[in-house]
């Protein structure tokens, strides 16, 4: 038999779902992108999570340093969540309101503790960067999650949310609050409850009233958000939103994930 080693051997021998440089070549950019969104997808539908509650906010906010107050809220407001939301008490069977962060340190750290406090799961949703992010400690290990697109990964945030709670931030922080905000305006997808923690912090930040009073936003959409003090503020602020804790009555839209 003559020898068939070079064409054994060939790359383009090679099955296409064991071929690396064929998957991540130019030309499977969307099924990468398929990938990426079908593998969180199947683990969270296994965990029967419904809807989530987004926590946004700095990865420098560290322990023991003048942000250690966000830190502290930002871990307390993970634990009420989490014992008040039904992630930890699910309802038939169904996980609501699980705190979902970016999954790296500093305030996404915190809620995820928080979270873990309760003993409930949590959701930790990475990206791949240059200086490469680590997952935190808290995240549940079996939701925690990586991605090299943002728009997956922005997808994921959005596409379960029952709320959004931003903490101070920078770029990141604004990047995803603007996003969802538009999205909310926009019309794509349903409104829910947005809050600011910290007013000082965001007023000074951003002037929205500017926006306003310019013309380069609707003075209605200043409705779309409000801001709170604390944990227990942000958690009533919520509800007083109409973030739904307890058994949907019958009729209640599903989550689209459910659909």
């Amino acid at each position: 038999m003559a020898d068939n080693s070079l064409q054994k051997n060939s790359t383009a021998f090679r099955l296409p779902a064991l071929d690396p440089d064929f998957l991540l070549g130019d030309s499977m950019r969307g099924v990468r992108l398929q990938l990426e969104y079908e593998k969180a997808e199947e683990r969270l539908r296994a965990w029967i999570v419904r809807s989530t509650v987004v926590v946004f906010g700095s990865a420098r906010v560290r322990l023991g340093d003048r942000s250690a107050h966000w830190y502290e809220q930002a871990r307390r407001f993970g634990q009420i969540v989490s014992e008040r939301g039904g992630a930890l008490a699910p309802h038939d069977g169904i996980r609501d309101n699980v705190i979902t962060t970016g999954g790296g340190p500093g305030i996404m750290e915190a809620a995820n503790r928080g979270a873990a406090d309760a003993g409930a799961p949590s959701i930790g949703l990475n990206i791949g960067l240059p200086h490469e992010q680590e997952p935190n400690a808290y995240s549940t290990p079996g939701l925690t999650f990586q991605f090299h697109y943002f728009a997956v990964r922005k997808l994921h945030f959005a596409m379960r949310a029952n709320a959004l709670v931003a903490f101070p931030g920078g770029f990141g922080t604004l990047d995803e609050l603007f996003e969802l905000l538009t999205l909310i305006q926009t019309q794509k997808m349903p409104p829910v409850p947005v809050v600011l923690v910290d007013k000082s912090y965001w007023t000074r930040v951003i002037n929205f009233e500017t926006l306003a009073e310019e013309g380069m936003i609707a003075r209605a959409d200043l409705d779309l958000f409000s801001y709170a003090d604390d944990a227990e503020d942000t958690w009533r602020e919520l509800v007083k939103r109409g973030l739904q804790t307890g058994p949907r009555p019958p009729g209640y839209p599903s989550k689209s994930t459910f659909t």
